[in-house]
């Protein structure tokens, strides 16, 4: 009769077998050279880290804004600012003898809204620019060119044209229905100015010289008449 033989496995047999048992459940992964194989763990890419969020600069929504006007009233920028932060100002800057100067300024109130004015002091145009400015944590602020500040006077005028059509002008070639300009005493020949009348405006030239009728300043030829619908005589503003 046979009896069942237990032979009592070793300590080196057990750890050979937990080896063998580890290798066969690890997955593999086709070396990079040679065919071999990996373990995929130490094959897998690392994890990256997720970007940070860039912050969001401040910028401009300049809603209204009223850059021009006779000498002595005041041009208004008013809008609001995106993404404002706490203890923000914005500067309405003018171009003055090269530079850049602050003429007014105002905190960024609730919802991000500002209004800066300033007065206009001459005849003419300057640069103007809004800059948004803040403590030193504050992310670097917008600039926005904004219109010009414009100033205007009035000036009596009349205008010429019928009859003389064809005649030499002044400062060179002859007058046509559709020439645009005007007639000034003094002013330079080609000197550029904007003539405004009601919600009109006209840019045009000095092409001859005139008016010679007391009181008056500017003769303003037939198209330039019809281009701002001016009647005979009367007040325009001029920005000369």
């Amino acid at each position: 009769m046979n009896r069942d033989v237990f032979v009592t496995p070793t300590r080196a047999a057990l750890a050979a077998g937990a080896v063998l048992a580890t290798i066969a459940t690890t997955p593999v992964t086709a070396g990079a050279a040679g065919g071999g194989t990996t373990p995929a763990a130490a094959t897998a890419a690392p994890v990256a880290a997720p970007a940070p969020t860039a912050a969001r600069k401040p910028a401009f929504r300049v809603a209204t804004e009223r850059g021009s006007g006779l000498v002595g009233r005041t041009a208004v920028y008013a809008g609001r600012v995106a993404h404002a932060t706490q203890g923000q100002r914005v500067r309405l800057e003018l171009r003055s003898g090269g530079r850049w100067r602050v003429a007014d300024r105002d905190a960024v109130g609730a919802r991000g809204r500002f209004r800066v004015t300033t007065k206009i002091a001459r005849v003419g145009d300057r640069a103007a620019r809004l800059r948004i400015v803040g403590r030193a944590s504050v992310s670097p602020g917008a600039v926005e060119r904004v219109r010009r500040v414009h100033g205007f006077r009035r000036a009596f005028a009349s205008y010429y044209g019928p009859g003389l059509y064809g005649g030499a002008l002044a400062c060179g070639g002859r007058l046509t229905p559709g020439t645009i300009g005007v007639a000034h005493k003094s002013l330079p020949c080609g000197t550029k100015l904007t003539l405004r009348l009601g919600g009109r405006q006209v840019a045009a030239r000095v092409v001859d010289r005139g008016p010679y009728v007391g009181g008056r300043e500017f003769d303003l030829t037939a198209a330039t008449k019809a281009r701002l619908g001016f009647g005979t005589t009367g007040n325009i503003l001029v920005d000369r």
